[in-house]
């Protein structure tokens, strides 16, 4: 024994939540600009994505088109004539995942670092872990949300949005080997923080994604994506689903911190973007970044600690 100690191995637990997880890439410049290097990295849904990319040495870039991109450019993923398989153009998100996060012959298997995409199985409700296969199909699959991506063929099995059964991946993290996890939680206000964006949600929406789908479907129905901004009327297609999914979110997040808590938890005050204010980017990055200042001495001692 010549009495050196063993780095302990970080975990970095990339969390689901939509547009706000363009706050996972502050995090992620934050942590590498301290000389905190992660030693596994997973992660949920977009937290997937963002992980992913990180891994692929595609982050500079993924930044830059988010950074880049205007509403219109996120519109073009959507459209009403793909209902029956989900809003979202699988050609054009494709050309994204495979330009932005990993080509088609990125396998995880190859990653210099461990890396896990959560999933959730469709027929059982159990939660799978991709850790092998090529790095897009599993961000794919992780960010499945029912509804508006098609579910994902795996092994025999449909896979669709890890967060449905575990939105902020602890648990992954130290099952991959991490000594220290440190969480990234972005629906830790989605709930608190509602009512104030609904006073300006009128004002958004008309410029929306759900917006223009609303236009695309008028012959359909003019009810369809009706807005929420007045109290009394009943909640539109959209207001109806995106409050549902940030229930479920917060409920199943609470739940899953509370049994499995990370050593460092860092969370976003993103609770106040929609679920496709994807626009938003520069403020979400801002936000990531300052919240690792913020526990940066927190995350140092926790480091001398083991």
């Amino acid at each position: 024994m010549n009495g050196s100690t063993v780095a302990p191995k970080v975990g970095l637990a990339l969390g689901s939540g939509a547009s706000r997880g363009w706050s996972h890439i502050g995090v992620i410049k934050a942590l590498l600009n301290a000389g905190i290097v992660p030693d596994v990295v997973c992660g949920t849904s977009v937290g997937a994505m963002v992980g992913g990319s990180y891994l692929a040495g595609n982050l500079d870039k993924l930044e830059d088109w988010v950074l880049g991109s205007s509403r219109t450019d996120v519109l073009r993923f959507f459209s009403f004539r793909l209902a029956n398989a989900g809003f979202v153009d699988m050609e054009r998100f494709n050309w994204f995942l495979h330009n932005f996060v990993a080509a088609p012959g990125v396998l995880i298997d190859a990653l210099e670092k461990p890396f896990a995409a959560v999933c959730t199985d469709l027929d059982t409700g159990r939660e799978v872990l991709l850790q092998e296969g090529g790095l897009a199909d599993a961000v794919r699959a992780s960010m499945a949300m029912p509804g508006l991506f098609p579910a994902e063929r795996n092994h025999q099995r449909w896979l669709v949005d890890g967060g449905l059964v575990n939105p902020v991946p602890v648990t992954v993290c130290r099952m991959l080997g991490a000594d220290i996890v440190i969480a990234v939680n972005l629906n830790s206000e989605i709930l608190s923080r509602r009512n104030a964006r609904n006073r300006v949600a009128s004002a958004v929406e008309d410029d929306s994604i759900f917006a223009n789908l609303k236009k695309q479907a008028k012959e359909y129905s003019n009810s369809f994506l009706v807005n929420d901004d007045e109290p009394d009327k009943t909640p539109g297609w959209y207001s109806s689903i995106s409050h549902t999914i940030n229930i479920f979110q917060d409920q199943i997040t609470r739940g899953r911190l509370d049994a499995d808590p990370a050593d460092i938890l860092i969370a976003p005050k993103v609770g106040d973007f929609g679920m496709f204010d994807f626009q938003r980017a520069a403020d979400a990055i801002i936000e990531g970044e300052i919240c690792v200042q913020n526990a940066m001495d927190e995350i140092r001692r926790c480091l001398k600690s083991k």
